[in-house]
């Protein structure tokens, strides 16, 4: 049993480094205990995320499979696990004491991508990062069993604004499954109609909604920013690595002239220079 969990934990290491993400999953900075727990998280989330984005299913068979997967998590829960991966899964809960409603909260969202494709206000976005995002960064202070209200607050204002910075540079690609991510309200506001995603080229009004929306997201991740004077070491580099990424990835929005429409990303030297900048 001992040998199949490990062998299940490289795997989700293995799985998490081939997935391409702005930000760093599992790096150096990591400690060696942690990472195959970090790891079969990341599984467990992509799995649900792969889910919901896959492009050659329904929406309707989508929610089957999701709704099949949580039945999965509330067997696991229970120590009955039917593959390695669910082993290894369960055995990071039980050790590390994780919150179980947690992992609900994740399933909660990705289904509610397939129901919900707009939101009439800010205020229903960040209801929707409350269980998308915010899980997230919960389930590693808990790992690194960090567990009080203050550093909850700024881990859920570092991970919302992460899940925004995340809606504008992913844009085109919600469009083409129907979700768009700016308040309604807001678009009415600042006269943007649905058919200026469909044309995939920014203009006056749009370009004054993705202001507005980055100096907005900006604001809360300066916000999330006090969690570092609570956190350890390694942790601390790490979390300030990512909400550097996030500035940067900003930054390089603004520098497009707002264009949400290339997607921006970070490259090797982005996060070299990110990386000095988290140790200064």
């Amino acid at each position: 049993m001992h040998l199949a969990i490990e062998s299940a934990y490289l795997s989700a290491e293995k799985f998490a480094r081939d997935h391409y993400e702005n930000f760093p999953v599992i790096s150096f900075l990591v400690k060696k205990e942690q990472r195959k727990h970090i790891a079969v998280l990341y599984w467990f989330a992509r799995t649900a995320d792969d889910i919901a984005d896959n492009p050659n299913l329904p929406d309707e068979e989508k929610i089957i499979k999701l709704n099949l997967f949580e039945r999965r998590l509330t067997s696991l829960l229970k120590g009955n696990c039917e593959n390695d991966y669910e082993t290894a899964l369960y055995n990071t809960i039980t050790l590390l004491h994780l919150t179980h409603g947690l992992f609900y909260d994740l399933l909660t969202a990705f289904r509610q991508d397939l129901i919900k494709k707009r939101y009439k206000s800010f205020v229903e976005l960040l209801d929707y990062c409350k269980y998308s995002a915010n899980p997230i960064g919960r389930l590693i202070l808990e790992i690194n069993d960090i567990r009080d209200d203050s550093t909850f607050y700024y881990s859920d204002q570092i991970c919302t604004a992460l899940q925004l910075i995340n809606f504008y540079q992913d844009v085109k690609d919600d469009y083409d499954m129907n979700r768009i991510y700016f308040p309604l309200d807001e678009m009415n506001n600042f006269l943007v109609t649905e058919n200026m995603f469909e044309l995939n080229k920014i203009n006056h009004n749009l370009e004054k909604l993705v202001k507005y929306n980055i100096d907005r997201a900006e604001k809360i991740l300066e916000e999330g920013e006090k969690l570092l004077e609570f956190l350890p070491g390694r942790l601390k580099i790490e979390i300030k690595w990512t909400i550097l990424g996030g500035h940067q990835i900003l930054t390089k929005i603004k520098k497009n002239s707002f264009d949400i429409f290339t997607r921006p990303k970070l490259n090797k030297l982005d996060f070299l220079i990110l990386l000095f900048k988290s140790f200064v």
